[in-house]
């Protein structure tokens, strides 16, 4: 990876009123850290520079060759990539930048994008659908060797099969700890339509009246079972003797 050129100034200002100027002269504040140097350092950089080159290279580590300027003297310069961007939470604005300082023969650890290519046969002829599961690799190698992308080829996928971390070949001195069964992308079955319950016939809709209908005869005859015995037992009911009349 070739190092990319960028001027930013020496920032003596810090605070939140003295940020926020800085921010509405089109800049952004940035502090550079890490590497065998101990102190940090307060910098502030050009919006618009540094926003293009970042479209450029889209979703990608840059390797950036700092040149530490106090107006128009150049004090250092350093080998860095961006550590952290911080962005506003509502608008998205770019507020505070992160570089870590770091050495063109010591290894690092950085994450790249993986970028799938080709038309899965599963998806193409067979209707499925490509679900990738993994979108950055997080490998280890010389800065000067890391790679832009990862590239994976799901032409060949049909429905069940799918794409491994172990199944990635990574350029010569990149190797990434992440573990090798993790899935990366796979082609799944096309979802099936769920058929409709079949609506309630007339028959079924007009049983539980019959039934109610039969029950509440059952009940009716019951009832005039019991009112034709009631004559009957009234006649049999021996009449109470009637007491004698007091003279």
């Amino acid at each position: 990876m070739e190092e990319i050129k960028l001027d930013v100034q020496i920032r003596k200002e810090h605070g939140t009123r003295k940020i926020t100027r800085i921010r509405r002269e089109d800049l952004i504040p940035g502090v550079i850290y890490g590497g065998k140097q101990k102190t940090s350092t307060l910098v502030q950089v050009d919006r618009r520079t540094y926003e293009k080159i970042m479209r450029q290279h889209q979703g990608q580590s840059v390797l950036f060759h700092l040149n530490v300027l106090e107006g128009d003297k150049k004090l250092r310069d350093y080998s860095a990539i961006v550590k952290e961007e911080q962005h506003h939470p509502v608008s998205y604005n770019l507020l505070h930048l992160d570089f870590n300082r770091i050495s063109l023969t010591e290894e690092i650890e950085v994450k790249i994008p993986i970028v799938v290519k080709g038309d899965a046969v599963g998806v193409k002829r067979d209707g499925g659908s490509l679900e990738q599961s993994l979108w950055e690799l997080e490998v280890r190698c010389l800065p000067t060797k890391i790679p832009q992308k990862v590239e994976v080829d799901v032409s060949a996928l049909t429905i069940g099969d799918s794409i491994h971390v172990k199944d990635i070949v990574l350029p010569e001195g990149v190797q990434t700890k992440h573990d090798g069964e993790g899935m990366v992308a796979s082609v799944v079955p096309p979802m099936k339509e769920e058929v409709a319950a079949p609506a309630a016939t007339e028959e079924a809709m007009t049983e539980p009246e019959v039934i109610k209908k039969k029950k509440a005869d059952k009940e009716g005859e019951a009832v005039e079972g019991a009112d034709a015995k009631a004559p009957e037992k009234a006649k049999a009911a021996p009449e109470k003797p009637k007491s004698p009349e007091k003279k």
